[in-house]
């Protein structure tokens, strides 16, 4: 123990010392050093705001920063197609140079979706089955029946769809409803003089029939404003009412 302690007070202990921690000194300060240069330390960039763009305009922003890029897509209705709607990072980002960006596009292809069971349902539950499957709801007649607003039947494109038929999604489907009266009569209303909206919320909402042919006279300069001059059927001395839901014919014209 004596001669250890002498050791550690001769020059040569202290030289090996010394060389031994300068030795760890510049083997730390090399590999810090090497870290900082191999991740390019306090070296990047800040990710580019891509949701909105088109594709092509999303890559050429990437590109030209040297940031490499992969796309997913998916289909959102009512949104344009070959849009960027997400990314990852977001904007604003710190990232390496070579970094790979993830883009998510809008697909221009809808996807088919299968039509639910709806007949027999009510209204509000039919509509919230239909957006649930991508759907929308269209226009929505009535017919003589002793159910009220419970779904009939559904058209799409004019023809009857039942469940288990395929449509893209975002498609628009059309219902026919009870109106709860059965073959009650109602008065037929003018529409003499009315747009054709005004026509239809008369048609709906004040005797619950529905609108039937559209027909053009003269030259249309805005349909908007085009007014009807014509209906059929139209309220006579001997015929004042109809079944609930029958369709009434109008004649629009901007005469």
């Amino acid at each position: 123990m004596g001669k250890f302690i002498t050791y550690l007070k001769t020059n040569s202990f202290r030289n090996n010392l010394i060389a031994a921690i300068l030795t760890v000194v510049v083997i730390l300060m090399a590999a810090f050093f090497s870290l900082r240069y191999y991740t390019k330390h306090g070296q990047g960039l800040n990710v580019p705001a891509l949701k909105g763009l088109a594709f092509t305009q999303a890559v050429s922003k990437l590109e030209a920063l040297g940031l490499r890029y992969e796309v997913d897509s998916v289909y959102i209705m009512d949104s344009p197609p070959g849009i960027v709607i997400d990314q990852d990072p977001n904007a604003n980002t710190f990232v390496k140079d070579n970094r790979t960006i993830y883009l998510t596009i809008n697909t221009a292809q809808a996807p088919n979706a299968k039509f639910p069971e709806v007949e027999f349902k009510s209204l509000r539950e039919a509509q919230a089955l239909i957006e649930s499957f991508g759907l929308k709801v269209g226009d929505t007649t009535y017919k003589a029946d002793v159910s009220r607003d419970v779904v009939l039947q559904v058209l799409f494109g004019g023809q009857v769809i039942k469940a288990g038929e395929t449509l893209p999604k975002g498609s628009r489907v059309d219902l026919v409803l009870g109106d709860g009266k059965g073959n009650e009569e109602v008065n037929i209303p003018s529409l003499i003089g009315l747009t054709r909206d005004e026509a239809l919320f008369s048609l709906r909402n004040g005797a619950m029939l529905n609108l039937g042919i559209i027909s053009y006279e003269g030259t249309i300069t805005d349909s908007a404003t085009a007014v009807v001059v014509r209906q059929n059927p139209f309220a006579t001395d001997s015929v004042t009412k109809v079944k609930i839901g029958t369709p009434v014919n109008i004649t629009l014209s901007n005469k």
